[in-house]
């Protein structure tokens, strides 16, 4: 947490599961992606502006996933570890995974969660429950998020709970043009998740963001 009493995190995880021979050998693959946002906005709390990104996935399995995410969060770097199992059954999708977000230079102190995500057609649903050490000082937190796709299109309300309070919406649209992915997001947050305006009554923000990724 950013010195407040809103959840400061990482990245939205983008993670692959592995694909497996007609033979069921699994096969393992390492991909890499780079990324710039002109707001990075998390879980709808700002975290900085005019934010450069990496990371590192491994899918190996079938279905299991590790990897790496680093940002620039302007006083130091984010690194996020994570790992976990996604797939699909009869037309539903899941992913359930364990992520630590960690920062460099004193920017934020250490979050861990559990997360589970399950998605039919355009409808996705995810919880999240974790912890946050607070230099020294425990908190619990949860995070419940619906999204809606349609073409590029998406919408998305989260919210807090436990010992962090807030919500937030997000309507966006993403599109990949020559192997670039090409994101523009309008997001409106409670005053619980502003820590940039003034009057700290709630914000609405446009964030434009771009993103590349390949195969090692």
């Amino acid at each position: 947490m950013k010195k407040a009493h809103t959840l400061i995190a990482g990245s939205v995880l983008a993670v692959s599961s592995a694909m497996a021979s007609s033979a069921a050998v699994a096969e393992t693959t390492v991909s890499a992606n780079i990324g710039y946002t002109s707001d990075y906005y998390f879980r709808g709390i700002y975290q900085t502006s005019s934010s450069a990104s990496g990371g590192l996935d491994v899918s190996f399995g079938p279905g299991f996933y590790a990897g790496t995410w680093l940002a620039d969060v302007d006083d130091g770097i984010e690194y996020d570890l994570y790992a976990g199992y996604a797939g699909e059954y009869q037309g539903f999708s899941y992913d359930l995974g364990y992520v630590t977000y960690n920062y460099s230079d004193d920017w934020d102190d250490t979050y861990s969660e559990a997360a589970l995500s399950l998605g039919y057609g355009p409808i996705s649903v995810s919880y999240a429950d974790g912890t946050y050490d607070n230099f020294g000082a425990e908190l619990d937190y949860s995070f419940t998020s619906v999204t809606a796709e349609y073409k590029g299109a998406y919408v998305t309300y989260g919210s807090f709970g436990s010992d962090f309070d807030g919500d937030y919406t997000e309507v966006g649209y993403s599109k990949t043009v020559s192997d670039i992915d090409y994101s523009v997001a309008l997001i409106s947050n409670s005053e619980e998740l502003d820590v940039k305006s003034a009057d700290g009554d709630g914000e609405t923000a446009m964030v434009f963001s771009l993103g590349y990724a390949w195969d090692l």
